[in-house]
Protein backbone atom coordinates (compact mmCIF):
# COMPACT_ATOMS: atom_id res chain seq x y z
CA UNK A 1 0.00 0.00 0.00
CA UNK A 2 1.16 3.63 -0.75
CA UNK A 3 1.40 6.36 1.27
CA UNK A 4 -1.26 8.17 -1.01
CA UNK A 5 -3.25 5.27 -0.73
CA UNK A 6 -2.72 4.96 3.17
CA UNK A 7 -3.50 8.34 3.20
CA UNK A 8 -7.18 8.39 1.63
CA UNK A 9 -7.99 5.42 3.82
CA UNK A 10 -6.89 7.31 6.93
CA UNK A 11 -8.83 10.19 5.97
CA UNK A 12 -11.62 8.42 5.55
CA UNK A 13 -11.36 6.47 8.66
CA UNK A 14 -11.01 10.02 10.79
CA UNK A 15 -13.95 11.28 8.70
CA UNK A 16 -16.07 8.64 9.91
CA UNK A 17 -14.56 9.08 13.62
CA UNK A 18 -15.57 12.52 13.65
CA UNK A 19 -18.94 12.52 11.91
CA UNK A 20 -19.94 9.56 15.22
CA UNK A 21 -18.47 12.35 17.89
CA UNK A 22 -20.45 15.11 16.09
CA UNK A 23 -23.43 13.06 16.06
CA UNK A 24 -22.53 12.38 19.63
CA UNK A 25 -22.66 15.94 20.42
CA UNK A 26 -25.42 16.58 19.15
CA UNK A 27 -27.48 14.05 20.18
CA UNK A 28 -25.96 14.73 23.64
CA UNK A 29 -27.49 18.55 23.37
CA UNK A 30 -31.03 16.95 22.36
CA UNK A 31 -30.83 14.27 25.57
CA UNK A 32 -32.55 10.64 24.83
CA UNK A 33 -34.54 10.64 22.18
CA UNK A 34 -37.91 8.41 22.63
CA UNK A 35 -39.92 7.99 19.81
CA UNK A 36 -43.57 8.25 19.86
CA UNK A 37 -46.29 8.73 17.23
CA UNK A 38 -46.82 12.26 18.49
CA UNK A 39 -44.09 13.30 18.90
CA UNK A 40 -41.81 11.88 15.79
CA UNK A 41 -41.89 15.29 13.92
CA UNK A 42 -40.66 17.44 16.39
CA UNK A 43 -37.95 15.19 17.69
CA UNK A 44 -36.30 14.51 13.72
CA UNK A 45 -36.73 18.65 13.17
CA UNK A 46 -34.78 19.49 16.32
CA UNK A 47 -32.45 16.44 15.61
CA UNK A 48 -32.12 18.10 11.98
CA UNK A 49 -31.38 21.88 13.55
CA UNK A 50 -28.84 20.85 15.65
CA UNK A 51 -25.30 21.80 13.76
CA UNK A 52 -23.00 19.05 15.32
CA UNK A 53 -25.27 16.74 13.81
CA UNK A 54 -25.42 18.63 10.37
CA UNK A 55 -21.68 18.80 10.37
CA UNK A 56 -21.69 14.82 11.17
CA UNK A 57 -23.86 13.76 8.48
CA UNK A 58 -21.72 16.38 6.30
CA UNK A 59 -18.46 14.46 7.60
CA UNK A 60 -19.92 11.17 6.23
CA UNK A 61 -21.12 12.29 2.87
CA UNK A 62 -17.09 13.12 2.59
CA UNK A 63 -15.48 9.83 4.30
CA UNK A 64 -17.93 8.05 1.64
CA UNK A 65 -16.24 10.02 -1.50
CA UNK A 66 -12.59 9.67 0.54
CA UNK A 67 -13.46 6.02 0.75
CA UNK A 68 -14.05 4.74 -2.80
CA UNK A 69 -10.92 6.47 -3.77
CA UNK A 70 -9.23 4.62 -1.00
CA UNK A 71 -11.04 1.50 -1.85
CA UNK A 72 -10.35 1.34 -5.76
CA UNK A 73 -6.70 1.43 -4.97
CA UNK A 74 -6.43 -1.61 -2.06
CA UNK A 75 -8.28 -4.88 -1.12
CA UNK A 76 -10.70 -4.33 0.80
CA UNK A 77 -9.28 -7.41 2.97
CA UNK A 78 -6.69 -4.40 3.92
CA UNK A 79 -9.12 -2.05 4.08
CA UNK A 80 -12.01 -3.04 6.19
CA UNK A 81 -10.11 -3.88 8.88
CA UNK A 82 -8.25 -0.85 8.79
CA UNK A 83 -11.45 1.23 9.89
CA UNK A 84 -10.81 -0.83 13.17
CA UNK A 85 -8.50 2.58 14.15
CA UNK A 86 -11.89 4.34 13.82
CA UNK A 87 -12.71 2.89 17.35
CA UNK A 88 -9.27 3.46 18.94
CA UNK A 89 -9.71 7.73 17.20
CA UNK A 90 -13.38 7.52 18.72
CA UNK A 91 -12.62 6.51 21.89
CA UNK A 92 -9.74 8.70 22.40
CA UNK A 93 -12.23 11.57 21.21
CA UNK A 94 -14.91 10.28 23.36
CA UNK A 95 -12.83 10.83 26.11
CA UNK A 96 -10.88 14.43 25.44
CA UNK A 97 -14.42 16.36 23.82
CA UNK A 98 -17.33 14.15 25.69
CA UNK A 99 -16.08 13.37 28.77
CA UNK A 100 -16.80 9.53 28.64
CA UNK A 101 -14.85 7.43 30.82
CA UNK A 102 -11.36 5.36 29.71
CA UNK A 103 -11.37 2.45 31.68
CA UNK A 104 -8.15 0.00 31.86
CA UNK A 105 -10.11 -2.65 29.66
CA UNK A 106 -11.09 -0.17 27.46
CA UNK A 107 -7.08 0.91 27.05
CA UNK A 108 -6.31 -2.48 26.75
CA UNK A 109 -8.96 -3.29 24.36
CA UNK A 110 -7.54 -0.30 22.45
CA UNK A 111 -4.28 -1.93 22.35
CA UNK A 112 -5.27 -4.60 20.83
CA UNK A 113 -6.64 -3.29 18.24
CA UNK A 114 -3.36 -1.98 17.45
CA UNK A 115 -1.06 -4.70 17.22
CA UNK A 116 -4.50 -6.29 14.84
CA UNK A 117 -3.75 -3.44 12.53
CA UNK A 118 0.05 -3.81 12.56
CA UNK A 119 0.06 -6.80 11.62
CA UNK A 120 -2.50 -6.59 8.85
CA UNK A 121 -0.36 -4.19 7.29
CA UNK A 122 2.24 -6.02 7.34
CA UNK A 123 0.64 -9.12 5.96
Amino acid sequence: MTLTTFGFIFVGICLNAVAQLLLKAGTNAVGAIHLTAENWFGTGLKLATQLPILGGLSCYVISVVVWIIGLSRVDVTIAYPLLSLGYIINAIGAWYFLGEVMSAQRILAIGVIIIGVVLLTKS
